[in-house]
């Protein structure tokens, strides 16, 4: 197993909470009765010519939720889905068309709870083979790969704000080139490249 495979398998052993979109945002006051959704995200990794990259697809723009924003492969937990893992694989086939068996998984993260009233766990897994790309017609627009490396290092993470609903909100960030990597997707990305930094 290579080296890198295996910090990160380690990593995810690591004890520790999750992560939440109201970390950088405490003085936010959610609704009472506020219930989570089961929800799962695939962290896919794959090797291109030797380097470890990442797996992230653009939503398409015309989406009613989270319109052109960078995501992972993922979405609800449905009622037929054995838990988080199930569902993560599911939706990377029906996303991206990443067939399930050509996905080694190491395992979970802890959940990160979203503004959107999602409780979303990260799967982390590794691509063993080659498959032929199929963004979803309709929801997604591209898939596409950045080095691990880059979204694997804290230094790498930038906060930002802006005014939303007539108050000052802060997000993480992680862009690489032409993306933008924001939000939960950056939110869940820190928290494991804090796990792989300590």
């Amino acid at each position: 197993m290579r080296p890198e495979i295996e910090h990160i398998r380690r990593a995810l052993a690591h004890s520790g909470g999750g992560s939440s979109d109201f970390d950088l945002n405490p003085n936010v006051t959610l609704p009472k009765g506020r219930v989570l959704r089961p929800a799962a995200v695939l962290i896919p990794l794959i090797y291109v010519e030797d380097e470890l990259r990442l797996i992230l697809t653009k939503r398409a723009s015309h989406l009613k939720h989270h319109p052109g924003q960078i995501a992972f492969p993922g979405g609800k937990v449905d009622p037929e889905d054995a838990g988080p893992v199930e569902a993560a694989l599911r939706e990377a086939w029906e996303e991206v068309g990443l067939p399930q068996d050509a996905v080694s998984v190491f395992g979970e993260m802890p959940a990160h709870e979203t503004v959107t009233s999602y409780s979303v766990t990260p799967v982390l897994g590794l691509v063993t083979r080659p498959f032929v790309e199929r963004p979803e017609a309709g929801e997604v627009d591209e898939v596409f790969t950045v080095p691990f490396k880059h979204v694997s290092n804290p230094a790498n993470f930038v906060t930002q704000g802006r005014v939303w609903q007539g108050a000052p909100r802060y997000y993480e960030t992680v862009p690489y080139g032409p993306y933008y990597i924001w939000g939960a997707t950056a939110r869940i990305l820190r928290m494991l490249a804090e796990r792989l930094s300590s």
